[in-house]
């Protein structure tokens, strides 16, 4: 039997790598639905129980697939910067379970949707990056659109600033580490595992603690989410490896667009005229910003961005 050819292997692996792609973002983009089956239990110990067994999961994968050799070779300074990217993480995971279950979901898909854009002002600013001058118009029109709805709302949206400063804090830190995503994730909820888990203990012993107290039914549910934590992190590392950079930039707008459409259509959130307005606005921005990358692409003249 003939081996496959280069080429027809290459396309095996890249309809593969947009496959793990694809689901990663359609996980995270129905984390409402999961997260609020959760609604009955503090933030912060859905946080911890989402910390814990995913730490476990993925210490359990790595083994398995790498061994753990490479935690020797991992510099401390290394492993110092991956503990402040741990403590932005978990930021971010705390306030979207936070969020999600409050009833601001559809400020939680804004801060997503925002987040692209305000990585590439981090990167204009800390990576002395240079912008074309559609990506600084995509910018601006951003800007108009956050600003309208703080004048509409008379308050900053402070959910969604804050969801896209903690992850592109995050995404910005970790492009700044010689380590792959799925060992980053491995140290950081290392890192994160004994706090975690203390704290856990801690609401235990105060008597305020869920696990074994609420059903198995949410036992299960809360043990559970480490594993939806882990499984579209590796799918993401696996599909990113395999597919063009402009196609992983594309597809990252299913999760917030799949992240409103459960705030609307499940949980029946508000969508005011200012929301049409505000997030018209973005969506424009971010149309912008995609076509003027997929320009550059096909002229084989753009450069890779902040992930």
């Amino acid at each position: 039997m003939n081996a496959p050819s280069p080429t027809a292997d290459r396309m095996d692996q890249t309809r593969k790598g947009l496959a793990a792609a694809l689901g990663a973002y359609l996980i995270w983009g129905l984390f409402p639905l999961y997260w609020k089956l959760l609604a009955t239990v503090p933030a912060v110990q859905t946080m911890a129980h989402r910390t814990v067994w995913c730490a476990l999961l993925v210490a359990l994968w790595l083994g398995f697939r790498e061994g753990y050799g490479w935690l020797r070779e991992l510099p401390r300074r290394t492993v110092g910067m991956l503990l402040i990217s741990a403590l932005l993480i978990a930021c971010n995971w705390w306030l979207y379970i936070w969020a999600v279950t409050a009833g601001h979901i559809v400020e939680t898909s804004l801060g997503y949707f925002i987040n692209p854009l305000l990585s590439v002002l981090l990167g204009v600013f800390v990576l002395r990056e240079r912008l074309r001058p559609l990506q600084w118009l995509a910018v601006a029109i951003a800007a108009i659109g956050v600003i309208y709805m703080t004048l509409q709302a008379g308050r900053l949206p402070w959910i969604a600033l804050a969801i896209a400063a903690s992850f592109g804090g995050y995404g910005l830190w970790r492009k700044l580490m010689p380590v792959s995503a799925v060992q980053g994730l491995a140290v950081e909820s290392g890192l994160l595992f004994l706090p975690a888990l203390i704290a856990l203990l801690w609401f235990e012993h105060k008597g305020s603690g869920t696990f074994g107290h609420h059903g198995l039914h949410t036992d299960l549910l809360l043990a559970f989410g480490g594993f939806v934590t882990a499984l579209p992190l590796v799918w993401f590392a696996y599909g990113a490896r395999r597919i063009p950079l402009s196609t992983v930039g594309l597809l990252q707008y299913i999760t917030p667009t799949l992240q409103l459409m459960c705030g609307v259509l499940v949980f029946h959130e508000p969508f005011l005229p200012m929301h049409w307005v505000g997030f018209g606005l973005i969506w424009s921005a971010l149309a912008v910003y995609a076509m003027e990358g997929l320009w550059r692409m096909r002229r084989g003249t753009a450069q890779p961005g902040i992930p």
